[in-house]
């Protein structure tokens, strides 16, 4: 499958260009139920896996994802932070701020948070975040709506939809936006991980 708007996220277009742990090991799908499910449980903290579609894709309290193949970055990251377990729904809102941050310095963009996971645009929702805790890991999903068309963004939701193209009016290129989340999260991870120390 070939994506020429907004690029591919395989491993070539990503691997090279990462600046920090997150992301290593990398594994790209064409198309996956959902990138929560791909990670091994013995999978080292950092491991990504990213899809150009999900046929399952879920949010929080089992929503559905949708997003046309190609279109839209939806990965998730093993993670395995040292903090009490009260802490961890904390993780959700660091990854939030994360995207939010990593939009707005790639785009230009306004973001705001809905609390607890998702990022809006004018009211509109263009990414969520999905931390599930499980056999001593968590893993982290992240959805965001790159390079959906305004024609295509879903339209029987509980809240409107956007995406990067409808407010920007260009293509973003999808592995750049990755390798700038996952150092922006990096780094939010970390200070987030030493302030429960």
């Amino acid at each position: 499958m070939y994506f020429p708007v907004g690029g591919s996220l395989s491993a070539d277009a990503v691997l090279p260009r990462l600046r920090g742990r997150f992301g290593r090991p990398y594994r790209h799908v064409v198309s996956a139920p959902s990138t929560q499910l791909l990670l091994e449980p013995d999978a080292a903290e950092g491991a990504l896996v990213a899809a150009d579609e999900q046929t399952e894709g879920r949010g929080r309290l089992g929503r559905r994802w949708l997003a046309p193949a190609g279109t839209s970055l939806l990965c998730s990251l093993q993670l395995r932070p040292e903090v009490p377990g009260e802490r961890l729904p904390e993780l959700t809102v660091v990854a939030a701020r994360a995207v939010a941050e990593t939009v707005a310095a790639l785009t230009g963009l306004e973001p705001a948070l809905k609390y607890p996971n998702d990022v809006l645009v004018g009211g509109r929702k263009l990414a969520g975040v999905l931390a599930e805790a499980r056999e001593g890991r968590v893993v982290l999903g992240v959805g965001i709506n790159v390079n959906v068309a305004e024609a295509d963004l879903p339209r029987d939701v509980d809240r409107p939809a956007t995406s990067l193209l409808a407010e920007t009016g260009r293509n973003v290129d999808r592995a750049g936006l990755l390798v700038e989340l996952l150092e922006r999260l990096e780094l939010r991870y970390d200070a987030w991980v030493s302030g429960a120390r």
